[in-house]
């Protein structure tokens, strides 16, 4: 497999070359030169194979000719040792999928669906850097859950240093925990703006040429390809399990009520009678998450579509809505990790598929902070489940296209809402609205710890004079 840039299709790299530079000489992102497709035995028993058969077969095309089979089956056991249950909000109900179902994607070390990505990149780039001398330093730029995922998975990690670039008050206290609170090989700064100032210095840091001279740089945003890949797994295992009529009991993590814990998933098959393929609405922020699931339909996951749900920072549904894309400066909300005005992955998404294409696989919707409430509040009263800010927006969203459109794909009895952190890691909100949030053993390990990062103004200087003091 090869990759080219967004900017520039002309030259071509390999997989460890977009990899372990993460952003492409020209200031381009890294994507392969075609999606490849599932193998017809593959696509056929997505529903029956396990998650890891599942990564394997997702990843390989990837990295063909440069990790052989038996290493990358190696890095996705040690990566990917926790799952993503599918989980009824209802599980009472004749028929579960009558009410969006949950993809709960926060059972790994830091509660967040960036463990997923963060987790495989990290043994990657050891794998690829195996034999080098001179260290790399990964520059991160986090609205959340970002930082604590890529701080947990390169964390002690030899030859690598780390730093998380987030914006100061704008991320919850556990948050700021997981990305500042191990020390060691990882580095935070606390900087004076929004996560799109922090993306900005992130990327100009990539063509200032002092760094380039003195530093080997790398990213661990969604903006490498190595951290967007492996997202593309579980969309095609949820999805392969929902057309079944396949779903999950309760993981350890499962935010519901003691009440009505649900441990009875009935051999996992609850046939539906409806075998058509399944909608995800996917809570977006910088939309890697969304193009890692557009990569699972390309390759043949039973996907009829996707529900893209934003905040009041809604520049994508906008687009689509339009036809013009047009960045704005973020607004600060409830639901934080997706406060983004000018939207990465944008560039992939439009690199890939034509404005019509998008527009056929895609529906935004965007959601206020009064909506997202109150969708916390109702899912927690009708059913003792916790929904956090970014899973309540999803959740708004899918309600708000029923009651608006008769007859849409998210009417269908299989719309799947992407959980993509733990409702315990946004206690300020959610607990104002439920009560008291069960905690899992990932947070509350993550509590303990003390906070300790630099503050720097949205100045490229600063953060160079901090990588070169540091380095």
């Amino acid at each position: 497999m090869r990759y080219y840039s967004t900017k520039n299709s002309g030259q071509s790299f390999s997989f460890a070359e977009a990899v372990l530079s993460g952003l492409a000489p020209d200031g381009g992102l890294f994507v392969p030169q075609i999606i490849p497709c599932y193998r017809e035995n593959v696509k056929n028993s997505l529903s029956s194979m396990s998650f890891l058969e599942i990564a394997f077969e997702t990843i390989k095309p990837f990295v063909d000719g440069e990790i052989t089979g038996p290493v990358l089956e190696e890095l996705c056991t040690e990566a990917f040792s926790f799952g993503a249950p599918l989980v009824p909000v209802n599980p009472d109900l004749e028929k579960p999928f009558s009410e969006p179902v949950l993809m709960e994607l926060f059972h790994g070390p830091t509660a967040a669906f960036k463990d997923f990505g963060a987790r495989f990149m990290a043994r990657t780039f050891s794998f690829l850097r195996r034999g080098e001398d001179r260290p790399i330093h990964i520059l991160v730029a986090t609205s959340g859950d970002t930082g604590g995922a890529v701080a947990d998975g390169f964390f002690n990690i030899k030859g690598i240093s780390v730093t998380i670039l987030y914006p100061k008050g704008r991320v919850s206290e556990l948050q700021e925990k997981q990305i500042a609170g191990l020390g060691g090989n990882i580095s935070a700064l606390a900087v004076e703006g929004s996560f799109d100032d922090c993306q900005a210095l992130v990327k100009n840091a990539f063509t200032d040429k002092r760094l380039q001279e003195q530093l080997t740089l790398s990213s661990a945003n969604s903006i490498n390809i190595s951290r967007l890949i492996p997202q593309t797994i579980y969309y095609s295992v949820i999805a392969g399990k929902a057309q079944s009529g396949c779903y999950d009991s309760d993981g350890e993590a499962t935010p519901r009520a003691n009440s009505v814990q649900y441990t009875d998933a009935k051999d996992n098959r609850q046939p539906s009678g409806n075998n058509r393929p399944v909608t995800f609405c996917v809570p977006s922020g910088n939309f890697g998450n969304l193009t890692a699931g557009l990569y699972a339909l390309s390759m043949g996951a039973p996907i009829a579509g996707f529900i893209a749900a934003t905040n009041i920072n809604k520049t994508v549904p906008d687009y689509l809505e339009s036809g013009e894309y047009k960045t704005r400066i973020s607004q600060a909300t409830i639901s934080n990790a997706m406060d983004v005005g000018a939207p990465s992955n944008f560039e992939r998404m439009a690199s890939h598929w034509s404005y019509a294409q998008l527009r056929q696989m895609i529906q935004g919707v965007y959601v206020t902070d009064s909506e997202t409430r109150q969708a916390i509040k109702n899912v927690h009263q009708d059913h003792g489940y916790y929904l956090d800010p970014h899973g309540a927006v999803g959740w708004s969203a899918v309600k708000k296209i029923k009651t608006a459109v008769s007859g849409n794909t998210a009417g269908t009895d299989k719309v799947i809402i992407a959980a993509t952190a733990h409702p315990a890691k946004f206690s300020e909100t959610v607990e104002s609205i439920t009560g008291p949030v069960p905690v899992p053993a990932a947070i509350e390990n993550a509590l303990g710890r003390t906070a300790r990062s630099h503050t720097i103004p949205v100045d490229i200087s600063a953060l160079r004079d901090f990588l070169l003091n540091a380095g």
